[in-house]
Formats: structure tokens, C-alpha cells, sequence
């Protein structure tokens, strides 16, 4: 057994967030207009939709595919924003089993928001950001919902999750 933790170990662990959040605000839906001002958001609803919809676009960018532009990012329902998550599932699911994947394949990528000296990266440190970058912001909302009132209960550590051993 190798001590690295997988990309699909990673996504596992992922899933395990959306789904928790997903079933959470559709049991509390007077979240999603809790206000938030985090990754441009006014509410809960824009940053889950910054979440998932980054989720995807940083799938597509893995795998070579057309970008879904944010501004055809739906805003809701909630049940449309999870899609954009169960999409870029898929696509990494696609990358992750094919055996012949290159994951240490460098892509360019044109974000002018991101230093030019770090717009060269590869596959797979595509995919570990864009998983990261959603647990990041998973107990970012964890903490916004607490400090409200409104205790989730979310788990999100890794060691909580029963995705790795």
C-alpha cells in the first residue's frame, strides 16, 4: 500500500461534503439566504453555487473541456446547483478511470487572476486544488452557519471520513 492519498480517495471524501450540505440546506433551506461574503457571495445560496460551479469549470479544465461560463452558472435552485457538482463528479470519474490518463500532463491554463509563472500545471494538481478548494470551503460555511446559530454538525475532516483508512 502507498502511504499518498488518491485523487480518488480525495474525491470520495468530496462527495462525502457535498452530500452532507446538499441534505442540509435542502432541511434547512432559510440557510441559502443566510448573508455570506465569502469567494463574492451576498448568501449561502451564491457561495454554494461559487462552489459547485467552480468545482465543475476546474473538471472541465482537467480534462480538456469546454468551460461552462459563470455567467450560465444557474443561481438556483439548490437541486440545479448540485447538479454542477454531480457534473464535475463525472468528469472526474471519466479522467479517473482511464487507465491510460496522464496526470502529470501540464496544461496552460488563461486565467489572468492567476500568476503567469503558475498558469502551467498539471492534471493532477488540477483536480487536488478544485478538491481542496471545496472542503476549504465547506468548513468556511460550516463556521458561517455556526457563528449564526445554526449549528450543521458537519464532520469535514479528513479524519472523519471513512474515504481513506
Amino acid at each position: 500500500m502507498t502511504p499518498a492519498i488518491t485523487l480518488e480517495e480525495l474525491l470520495a471524501w468530496n462527495q462525502e461534503s457535498a452530500d452532507f450540505w446538499k441534505a442540509h440546506l435542502d432541511s434547512n433551506p432559510a440557510l441559502l439566504e443566510l448573508p455570506c461574503a465569502i469567494g463574492g457571495a451576498d448568501n449561502v445560496q451564491e457561495f454554494v453555487r461559487h462552489i459547485w460551479g467552480v468545482e465543475l469549470r476546474w473538471s472541465q479544465r482537467a480534462a480538456g473541456l469546454p468551460l461552462l461560463a459563470r455567467e450560465e452558472t444557474p443561481t438556483g435552485p439548490l437541486d440545479a446547483l448540485f447538479d454542477l457538482h454531480l457534473k464535475a463528479v463525472q468528469v472526474y470519474r471519466t479522467l479517473l478511470d482511464n487507465p491510460a490518463q496522464n496526470w502529470n500532463e501540464t496544461l496552460t491554463l488563461a486565467l489572468e487572476w492567476l500568476p503567469a509563472a503558475t498558469r502551467t500545471i498539471s492534471r493532477r494538481k488540477i483536480t487536488a486544488h478544485a478538491l481542496f478548494h471545496s472542503q476549504r470551503h465547506w468548513a468556511q460555511l460550516a463556521t458561517l452557519v455556526r457563528a449564526a446559530g445554526f449549528p450543521s454538525g458537519f464532520k469535514g475532516d479528513l479524519i472523519f471520513s471513512p474515504a481513506l483508512s
